[in-house]
């Protein structure tokens, strides 16, 4: 989040087998440390297992991977929940604020895990994520969580220090019962600009000024994280460093100074070559990149950037794209379509009730399109591995 408050068989088929082969050859996104060889077995059986549970889907269930939907994190609401069990999303984010603490967390988190999707006897298991990176952008406090401070004050420690508060911090996520932290931002907002940088500077969610700094401290955070087996999400892609406007209540937010070579992409480059999970990709537009698109509509973006030149093979996943003010002149429907022929996989809506109508235009277009369906075949094979990497799919 850009702010702290934040097909039947058949015809088909052909469709299936092309997404089952590319799942084959996925790397493995659960974790957050550069991937050793040993490890390569673990990769095709969490592949292997994306498949089998894949095959067993309807295509309501498979389409439902493609969300994750926001509920409120301290009540979540009978009709949120209920939108999430009709249209079978597969990931929720806990959003608002929580004092609850970890027990009480727990037991929201619970409730929300036992009206997951089952599928050949098996619970296909959500992925629990929310907004905890320090400082102004907690989503959850109270007895057994940490008061964690800015990433401004976090770029200050050692990283060695760091790492081990990181590891902390992510094994209280874990005894509250979530998988993933939208987090760390790797934006690297310049000295000059500072806090004139409405979506990060403002609220010292920058770990510093240089990409150097950035670099080793989004760094350490999700080494942290990977110690204590929660997932982390590098954002917002390509950087939200350099504008001024916030996309959450902003509409035509412009970067004017990336471009596919900038230094400050290197926090990203960096958190890959590492392994991370998650790319979460911004909604400003990068002109530098792609004049025409916003990043999160953009396929310069996501899929020449980010997955050819920078080599990511894991989740993209959108900033939200339910209730942001930078994707207000494009219905939900367009939203989710667009995002998923960019080269998307995940669909964050922080506002449920958009939900319903991103689904059925994504519905509509795969009937219309025999290459959407594969891009959205290959896209719930990426959440499905990550997934299966977490824990999260039953395989016998």
């Amino acid at each position: 989040m850009a702010t702290p408050v934040r097909r039947p068989a058949g015809r088909g088929s052909a469709v299936r087998r092309t997404a089952v082969g590319l799942a084959t050859t996925l790397v493995a996104v659960g974790a957050c440390s550069a991937p050793a060889a040993g490890e390569e077995a673990h990769r095709v059986s969490a592949a292997s297992c994306a498949d089998r549970v894949y095959t067993g889907m309807t295509q309501a269930q498979r389409v439902g991977q493609l969300f994750m939907g926001g509920v409120a994190a301290a009540r979540p609401s009978t009709t949120d929940l209920r939108t999430l069990r009709t249209y079978h999303v597969g990931s929720v984010m806990l959003t608002g604020r929580s004092s609850a603490g970890t027990a009480a967390t727990k037991k929201v988190v619970d409730g929300v895990r036992a009206q997951a999707d089952t599928v050949a006897g098996h619970r296909v298991g959500l992925l629990v994520s929310t907004d905890q990176e320090g400082g102004q952008v907690q989503v959850l406090s109270g007895p057994g969580f940490s008061v964690m401070p800015n990433a401004l004050t976090q770029g200050t420690w050692s990283t060695t220090t760091l790492r081990a508060r990181a590891q902390t911090w992510a094994k209280q996520l874990k005894a509250a019962g979530l998988d993933l932290n939208l987090a760390p931002v790797a934006d690297v907002v310049p000295a000059s600009l500072g806090t004139r940088n409405a979506p990060i500077g403002h609220f010292y969610r920058e770990y510093g000024h240089t990409p150097a700094v950035v670099t080793s401290h989004t760094g350490a955070f999700a080494a942290g994280f990977r110690a204590a087996g929660v997932m982390t999400t590098f954002k917002h892609f390509p950087g939200l460093g350099q504008v001024i406007g916030n996309t959450d209540t902003t509409a035509n937010v412009v970067d004017s100074v990336t471009t596919a070579s900038s230094a400050n992409l290197q926090p990203f480059r960096s958190g890959i070559a590492a392994g991370t999970p998650f790319v979460m990709v911004s909604s400003a537009k990068y002109t530098k990149i792609d004049s025409k698109h916003l990043a999160v509509f953009s396929p310069t973006v996501i899929n020449s950037l980010l997955r050819t030149k920078l080599g990511f093979k894991g989740v993209v996943i959108s900033d939200d794209i339910g209730q942001a003010v930078a994707v207000r002149a494009y219905t939900p429907a367009q939203r989710a379509v667009d995002f998923l022929t960019a080269g998307g996989d995940m669909i964050l809506t922080v506002k449920a009730s958009t939900i319903p109508a991103m689904v059925q235009g994504v519905q509509a277009r795969m009937a219309a399109s025999a290459s959407f369906r594969t891009t959205v075949a290959a896209s719930v094979h990426r959440i499905l591995t990550a997934k299966a990497t977490a824990g999260k799919l039953t395989c016998s």
